[in-house]
C-alpha cells in the first residue's frame, strides 16, 4: 500500500511564486522517504499541503488512499508533524502539550497521559515534564515537539528539518529513536539540509529544485549515479608535494593530508598500491563530503545548465 501518493502537485502564491510544478512521488507503507533540496525549493511547500495547511493550486494528495480533497479527516488522522519552526505552547507544561494533543484526536484522558509519559521518558526528557516549554533548551523543545507528533501513534511521520540546531549529541539519539520507529513500522518522511542524516537514516529519496522533482529513486540507486567521490588521506610523514598517481587527480591539504578524486570507474584499492609503491603510509581515510552532498551538487548544476540551454 501506498503511504503517501502526490500527483501533479502544482502550487502557486499571489505573489506569482511557482514553488511546486507538478510534482509527483509515491511513499510506500513502511518506509523511510526522504524529500532534499535547498531553500526555497519548495519542501516546506509540499509538506504544507500534505497537512492542509497550505492550499494547492492544482494536483491531488491521497495518505493511505484518502483523499485530502474529499476524506480530509481521515487522512489527517493518520498523520504526526513534526514543522520546521517551534510552534509549542510555550507557557504550557510538557505533559500537558501531549495530553492536550492526545485529545484532538479523541484519545481518553488516562490513555492521554500513558502515551504522554511513555515518549517523553522515550525523548528523554520525562524530567522536564512539569516544566514549561519556555524553560527548554532548543534541543529539547524539538523533542518535545517529535513526542507531541507521535502521541496519536500516526502510521505516517513528516519530520521538516527535525534535527535543525540542535547539538550532535541530540541529533544522534534522534537518529536512533526514528531508525527504531521506522522498524516498528511507522513511515516516516524526512525534510533535511544535513545531507548525511538522509543517507544515514533513508532508503528513498526524492531531491526537489525550484518546485520540480529532478531525482526520485532508491538511495542505493542514487548514491550509484554519483560519478566521481573525493577522498582525505591522512599520512603518517609529512610531504612538500601531492604525490603523483597515475589516473587520479590529487592535491596536498596539508602536509600530512592529500586529496584523492576517484570516479566510479576507479578503485580506492589502486591508491594504496601505488602510494605504497613511493613508501607513503596512509593512517586513515575519509570522506571529503557526504556522499549524497557531492551529487544533490552534481544534479542541481545539471538541472540549471538545462534550463539554461
Amino acid at each position: 500500500m501506498k503511504a503517501l501518493s502526490v500527483n501533479d502537485l502544482s502550487k502557486q502564491y499571489r505573489n506569482g511564486v511557482q514553488a511546486l510544478k507538478s510534482v509527483n512521488f509515491q511513499v510506500n507503507q513502511g518506509d523511510f522517504f526522504a524529500l532534499l533540496g535547498p531553500n526555497g525549493a519548495g519542501k516546506t511547500t509540499a509538506i504544507g499541503i500534505i497537512t492542509s495547511l497550505v492550499n494547492k493550486t492544482s494536483g491531488s494528495v491521497q495518505v493511505f488512499n484518502s483523499d485530502i480533497d474529499h476524506q480530509l479527516s481521515l487522512a489527517k488522522s493518520y498523520l504526526g508533524v513534526v514543522p520546521q519552526e517551534v510552534n509549542l505552547n510555550l507557557f504550557d507544561k510538557c505533559i500537558n502539550t501531549l495530553v492536550n494533543q492526545a485529545g484532538f484526536y479523541g484519545i481518553p484522558r488516562p490513555e492521554a497521559k500513558k502515551r504522554a509519559e511513555d515518549y517523553l521518558k522515550q525523548m528523554d526528557i520525562w524530567e522536564k515534564r512539569n516544566s514549561n516549554a519556555r524553560d527548554l533548551s532548543g534541543g529539547m523543545k524539538r523533542r518535545l515537539m517529535v513526542a507531541r507528533a507521535l502521541v496519536n501513534k500516526p502510521k505516517l511521520l513528516l519530520l521538516d528539518e527535525p534535527t535543525a540546531g540542535v547539538d550532535i549529541e541530540t541529533r544522534r539519539m534522534m537518529w536512533s529513536f526514528l531508525r527504531e520507529l521506522n522498524n516498528q513500522g511507522t513511515t516516516i518522511i524526512l525534510t533535511t539540509h544535513y545531507l548525511e542524516e538522509a543517507e544515514q537514516l533513508c532508503d528513498h529519496v526524492a531531491i526537489i529544485d525550484e518546485g520540480e522533482i529532478i531525482e526520485n529513486d532508491s538511495m542505493l540507486n542514487v548514491l550509484g549515479k554519483l560519478k566521481k567521490e573525493v577522498f582525505i588521506l591522512n599520512l603518517e610523514n609529512s610531504l612538500d608535494v601531492a604525490p603523483k598517481i597515475p589516473g587520479y587527480e590529487t592535491s596536498l591539504r596539508s602536509p600530512r593530508e592529500i586529496e584523492v578524486s576517484v570516479t566510479q570507474s576507479q578503485g580506492v584499492n589502486d591508491i594504496f598500491t601505488e602510494l605504497k609503491k613511493i613508501d607513503i603510509k596512509i593512517i586513515s581515510m575519509r570522506n571529503k563530503t557526504s556522499r549524497l552532498e557531492e551529487l544533490f551538487i552534481e544534479l542541481t548544476n545539471n538541472q540549471k545548465e538545462e534550463q539554461q540551454r
